[in-house]
């Protein structure tokens, strides 16, 4: 007599697909946070580090537009007149490196930003 070895298996396997399930799901959609405005948060690299974000939009890009030198708005992370952000690029690498997705965030609130171009918004 052949014992039938399916239910055994289904036992073995069932766990195995409920956790490829799970983990599918928890990386569906993913969270966004934005980083540079708040000197505490740590850096950019630290920020993604913590395996919690899918997107990081960098915040703020606040002057650009109309001729005007392009300024970025980091709050306390980092100085942009002086050349002080170049670290900024370093996090960005380390960002993508983990599959991370990295953007700028355009305007702010402060600052001075436009484009008269259609072109420009596609």
């Amino acid at each position: 007599m052949v014992k039938n070895s399916q239910p055994k298996l289904l036992i073995v396997l069932l766990p195995i697909l409920l956790l490829s399930v799970i983990q599918s799901c928890s990386a569906a959609g993913g969270v966004a946070i934005y980083w540079g405005q708040n000197g505490n948060e740590g850096t950019l690299s630290e920020t993604c580090a913590t395996g919690k974000y899918a997107y990081v939009n960098i915040a703020f890009l606040n002057n650009f537009g109309n001729g005007q030198t392009p300024e970025l708005n980091l709050a306390g992370h980092c100085n942009p007149a002086s050349n002080g952000c170049q670290g900024i690029s370093t996090g960005i690498r380390d960002c993508q490196k983990r599959g991370i997705k990295v953007m700028l965030s355009l305007g702010g609130g402060i600052g001075n930003y436009f484009d008269k171009s259609p072109s420009n918004g596609n």
